[in-house]
């Protein structure tokens, strides 16, 4: 596709931060950043510049698909999120939202940036802040940090290990390896949302 897997990842960015979470945003990032240190995606005559463009257009677009998400859980979020059957129902499923509610509330507005980083938590936090009506201001501002630190950061992780002949000859276990670090977060919450379970002591217990 040449330069045009920069627009088409673009695309894709813009839907996965607002629109639509089942999309893989962490290997598209890394892949553009490998294609472009690749000489694949060329926007000018420099690598170097090449690559800040890409930054620009994938930052752009994640930082406007927060913006739609906003937007959407501001004015349909309820009713998009009500009970339903079928593949809608399992897609804007009440569970992730009241999920990305408690990350929501345990960290803040730090949320919009370490959510950044977790696959499915990304889309929804942003509907879950518009549906919770967050100063439009602050949302943009920790939606551009956190746009900043993901798109740019992968992308440019992806440029400088695409140049490794072991990763580029072999970006069908990169991309597996891409997907268990973005998991990792939620294991990691699973398994310690386990141990504060088994840790707690039941009153039966006390009394005994």
């Amino acid at each position: 596709m040449g330069n045009w897997a920069l627009w088409g990842c673009a695309l894709i960015i813009f839907a996965e931060c607002g629109l639509f979470s089942l999309l893989p945003g962490d290997s598209l990032l890394f892949t553009i950043g490998m294609f472009v240190a690749l000489g694949t995606v060329s926007l000018t005559d420099s690598k170097a510049s090449t690559l800040v463009w890409a930054c620009v257009v994938l930052t752009l677009a994640a930082v406007l698909g927060n913006l739609s998400g906003y937007f959407l859980g501001r004015w349909v979020g309820p009713p998009l999120f009500k009970p339903r059957d079928g593949f809608m129902g399992k897609v804007f499923n009440q569970k992730y939202v009241d999920q990305t509610h408690e990350f929501f509330d345990k960290y803040g507005s730090r949320a919009l940036i370490l959510a950044r980083f977790v696959p499915m938590v990304r889309t929804f936090v942003t509907l879950v802040a518009g549906v919770a009506h967050m100063n439009l201001r602050r949302f943009m501002t920790y939606s551009a940090i956190g746009g900043v630190l993901w798109a740019s950061g992968v992308t440019v992780l992806g440029f400088f290990l695409g140049q490794i002949p072991v990763v580029h000859n072999n970006i069908e276990v990169a991309f597996i390896l891409i997907v268990f670090i973005s998991i990792l977060p939620m294991v990691a919450e699973v398994l310690l949302a386990r141990r504060r379970r088994g840790g707690q002591v039941s009153p039966a217990t006390i009394g005994d």
